[in-house]
């Protein structure tokens, strides 16, 4: 009777978790996701580009002699977990541009990494993934090679204070309003790219003139406070200088 009621439980458990595993569906990405429409610029800069926006990031990675590609993301605490993605391509060297709905271009889950299948061995990939709205951008690297990371419009990197790219050897170049950081090669992650708004600097500068003013002006105050006093000090006396032969009546008697 208990074997009974025991393995009527489990089947209970199991039908369960199958139910709860359908409603909440499938880890592996959305193929509506995956399917939906998206503009790259396939002419990049480097084997690895990615373009960044507030909300987002576009990526285009060149791929030689691989058949897949795994990408993933770390979070803030420093755990790696798959990737989101949207808008899946992939182009041929001859120009040729497919969807996700193509044959042998896909995505799954797989733990930690999200695997992307790739139709050919040779040729570039693309997608779409969300970020946080926040001025910094990191992001394992993938591929060895040349990387590039296109800024937001009006954000830039060179003040120490405001500002941090990793790794280092890298240079910077500006058209049409947008920063482009560049890597000649990039074989360790991640890439860090901490960066200011160019109306930042201009809020940066009024507080510290703001500051500035007040300091100057707290050390007039307090320099003509320390004046008033020793002024007032002297009305009373306390700081007269007395002269030394007023109280100097020589030496002693028998001594003069």
């Amino acid at each position: 009777m208990n074997r009974r009621l025991l393995a009527a439980g489990l089947l209970v458990l199991l039908v369960g978790l199958a139910g709860c595993a359908s409603f909440l569906g499938s880890d592996d990405p959305d193929p509506e996701e995956l399917e939906a429409d998206g503009e790259y610029d396939w002419e990049t800069p480097a084997n690895t580009t990615y373009n960044v926006s507030r909300s987002q990031f576009q990526a285009v990675i060149a791929v030689e002699n691989q058949s897949n590609l795994v990408v993933y993301r770390t979070d803030e605490l420093g755990t790696d977990e798959p990737m989101s993605l949207r808008a899946l391509q992939f182009r041929y060297p001859n120009g040729t541009v497919v969807t996700a709905n193509a044959s042998n271009l896909g995505a799954t889950t797989e733990g930690q990494r999200t695997n992307l299948s790739l139709p050919q061995e040779q040729g570039q990939v693309a997608f779409t993934s969300p970020r946080p709205n926040a001025k910094r951008f990191s992001i394992p690297v993938f591929r060895e090679g040349s990387h590039a990371v296109i800024l937001p419009p009006r954000a830039r990197v060179g003040i120490p204070l405001l500002s941090n790219v990793n790794p280092g050897n890298y240079n910077t170049s500006v058209a049409d309003n947008r920063m482009t950081i560049r890597w000649g090669n990039a074989d360790r992650g991640p890439v860090v790219t901490r960066y200011y708004l160019q109306r930042d600097l201009l809020i940066f500068g009024s507080v510290a003139a703001v500051l500035l003013v007040a300091g100057v002006v707290g050390g007039l105050y307090y320099y003509r406070q320390i004046r008033t006093l020793q002024a007032k000090r002297e009305e009373i006396g306390l700081d007269v200088e007395m002269d030394d032969d007023e109280f100097d009546d020589g030496p002693p008697p028998g001594m003069r």
